[in-house]
């Protein structure tokens, strides 16, 4: 029985051992051999998307939304029993030196499987081309402030338009006469007519999901999620009405193989313009003003006379283009364990390092780069 159960032992160790080779293996090979990734997206990881992410849809709440909690968890167990097993070889506790062991051979695995999840659904997807390389292979590398003016000008005036044209409540918010399902139908149906223009968009899209811990996310300034580990797009169910068109379309891109922040930025611009809702098409246009205004006002060196010369953006659209309303806010913090601004700068060093991870050298900055994209756009 001891030799059986030695080489039952082995072998579990030889096919964990192999698993964990092939996993860094094929991370290696996307990195090093062009277009595998390329390959990969169109052709494999759509498979994943049409059976894993739409037997997820099958349940209504975020289900990688409670796997993070779970791994998180299963990290505070691991930490707790260290000692615990210290203790246990010092007083010779054999039965709970047996059941914390199982736990780390199950800790082991699960962690193993975490990482194959993690390689299949994100880490390739950030060696492919990009959007640009794909669609505008003869856009410039660089543009003139006239250019830039223009395109910034061009989306202040459809803003200040369109914020016009909603319907709104007592207090000016925005108003949305649909339910929410309605909302999540017509992001993924601006996503596949998108898919029409730009055939790496075709396909079957799941429905976004909202967080159940949508105040902790709000902490964090985080508007969605892409969560590779149950390929589902998930949103901040708190944040202001006028973000969640784009926040949809967001991380609906990611699951076409566009990992890039900044890609997904410009993916859900197009599908948000271009859905013939006025309030996705108001979405769209409000998700890419910052980045623009921003540029341009560091363009032109921070001349205020120069700056305002230009058309400005109108109370509505200032008023509209908020994260989360202030009496939000006010019930967030009444509410919060932890300070919002001890959560939002860890969460942005935690992001930022992810990022820089998986090979964004700008980590959080790359969302500034929609810019670019949308210059080359513009001027096609």
């Amino acid at each position: 029985m001891k030799r059986s159960g030695e080489k039952k032992r082995h072998r579990a160790l030889k096919v964990y051992g192999i698993w964990a080779l092939l996993v860094v293996a094929v991370n290696l090979a996307a990195a090093v051999i062009p277009g595998l990734s390329d390959k990969y997206i169109r052709y494999v990881f759509p498979l994943w998307v049409n059976t894993y992410g739409r037997f997820m849809d099958i349940f209504s709440f975020s289900v990688g939304e409670w796997m993070l909690a779970a791994g998180v968890l299963l990290v505070c167990v691991a930490l707790v029993l260290m000692p615990i097993l210290g203790l246990a070889h010092a007083v010779h506790w054999k039965r709970c030196r047996i059941y914390i062991r199982r736990y780390y051979i199950f800790f082991a695995w699960t962690l193993l499987a975490v990482c194959t999840v993690m390689t299949l659904n994100c880490s390739l997807l950030y060696h492919a081309g990009t959007f640009s390389e794909h669609y505008f292979p003869h856009a410039k590398d660089s543009y003139t402030l006239e250019e830039l003016t223009d395109l910034r000008n061009f989306v202040v005036e459809k803003c200040n338009t369109l914020a016009l044209e909603m319907e709104r409540d007592r207090e000016g918010n925005v108003l949305y006469r649909g339910s929410v399902r309605d909302m999540q139908e017509e992001a993924v149906g601006a996503m596949q007519r998108l898919g029409q223009s730009y055939d790496q968009l075709e396909g079957y899209y799941p429905h976004p999901k909202p967080f159940a811990a949508s105040d902790f996310f709000c902490q964090q300034h985080m508007q969605g999620y892409y969560f590779p580990f149950s390929m589902e797009a998930n949103y901040n169910d708190v944040m202001y009405i006028m973000n969640k068109p784009d926040t949809f379309c967001h991380e609906l891109a990611h699951l076409r193989g566009y990992i890039y922040e900044d890609e997904a930025n410009f993916i859900s611009f197009l599908a948000c313009t271009e859905s013939g809702s006025p309030i996705f098409e108001y979405s769209g246009y409000l998700s890419v003003l910052n980045y623009l205004d921003n540029d341009f006002y560091k363009a032109v060196g921070q001349d205020r006379e120069t700056y305002l010369a230009q058309p400005r953006i109108s109370a509505q659209v200032i008023a509209d283009n908020i994260f989360v309303a202030e009496q939000e806010w006010e019930r967030i913090n009444g509410r919060a364990l932890i300070d919002t601004e001890t959560v939002d700068q860890v969460s942005d060093v935690l992001r930022d390092t992810s990022l820089k991870a998986f090979g964004v050298s700008d980590g959080v900055l790359s969302y500034n780069r929609v810019v670019q994209l949308l210059l080359a756009w513009y001027y096609q």
